[in-house]
């Protein structure tokens, strides 16, 4: 089967880099599914996993980002993240906790937050969660 590359990479480091046969991940308006010879495309993606088949093994890898800019060429996929972070790096605890922080920040009218800063943190800590939660359904 042929395959596409893809890099994954944050302002930090590169996450994954590597020739693979298929990579989802969620687009702003839905989730994206990429072949080999894809057409062009340029796009804004939302916190949640991105999956990729390895050629030759039979699990996917995962890795969690917090939005960012996706780019898809015939022969290359960049995801260029505000956060990446592998699947099997996350720390359930502590998104749990983003997530509770979150909940009560906007359950809380009368503080001064900014409400879409807590709603983008509330969105990333779900989505967080939700990759935990597919990593363990793999193995």
């Amino acid at each position: 089967m042929s395959t596409i590359h893809v890099d994954v990479v944050s302002a930090e480091e590169s996450v994954f880099d590597g020739d693979v046969e298929f990579v989802a991940l969620p687009g702003e308006q839905g989730e994206l599914g990429i072949y080999p010879r894809h057409a062009p495309l340029i796009t804004r993606i939302k916190p949640g996993t991105v999956r990729m088949k390895i050629a030759g093994q039979e699990d996917e890898e995962i890795v969690f980002v917090n939005g960012g800019i996706l780019e898809v060429q015939p022969y290359a996929v960049t995801v260029l993240a505000d956060t990446a972070v592998r699947a099997k790096d996350l720390d359930e605890a502590k998104a749990a906790e983003a997530k509770r922080l979150a909940e009560e920040a906007m359950q809380n009218k009368a503080s001064d937050v900014d409400y879409a800063q807590v709603q983008a943190e509330f969105a990333a800590a779900v989505a967080q969660l939700a990759a935990i939660k597919r990593l363990r359904k793999i193995r």
